[in-house]
């Protein structure tokens, strides 16, 4: 399957109306936007590309400096990105590492199956309590006007179970 499009033969993703009913919606803090997307979001676009979505970075007026990032795109890739910010933010070592890894390897080429798979098997770790201060998920199920169901971090459950 070629991951610019749906399925092999198909439409590119951009076109399957589904990758964009529910866009995945989270703050985030400025330091880790920084650390993520670069100085002035320089590696914004190059993300894009590489994980076949379209995020839009607003920031907002708070004491922390908080910036709202919405995603779109094909369910699978918007996980694995979620997966890799949480654990870029993570205070473990070993997950802010693998989170780091996956950040390096979005930037430098485009995700292939094999890495969606392998981020849709994994689990975060429930312990790093220190990520709820620094990122909140909020999924929106229809129009953004509506009630989000508000998740406080990723833990306790599988993020799988967000595109179930």
């Amino acid at each position: 399957v070629d991951m610019e499009t749906s399925a092999p033969g198909k439409r590119p993703w951009w076109t399957v109306p589904e990758n964009f009913l529910a866009p995945t919606v989270f703050d985030m803090e400025e330091d880790q936007e920084e650390i993520i997307f670069g100085q002035s979001d320089t590696s914004l676009r190059c993300i894009e590309v590489h994980s076949y979505t379209l995020i839009q970075l607003e920031s907002w007026f708070t004491a922390t400096g908080q910036t709202r990032v919405t995603v779109v795109g094909p369910p699978r890739a918007r996980q694995w990105l979620l997966h890799m910010m949480s654990c870029v933010g993570s205070q473990d070592s070993y997950r802010h590492a693998r989170g780091l890894e996956m950040l390096r390897r979005v930037r430098s080429q485009p995700l292939t199956e094999n890495d969606l798979a392998t981020s849709v098997s994994m689990e975060p770790n429930t312990g790093d309590l220190s990520l709820a201060t620094r990122i909140s998920v909020t999924i929106s199920l229809s129009a953004p006007q509506a009630s989000p169901y508000q998740l406080s971090g990723c833990h306790g459950f599988h993020l799988s179970s967000l595109y179930s």
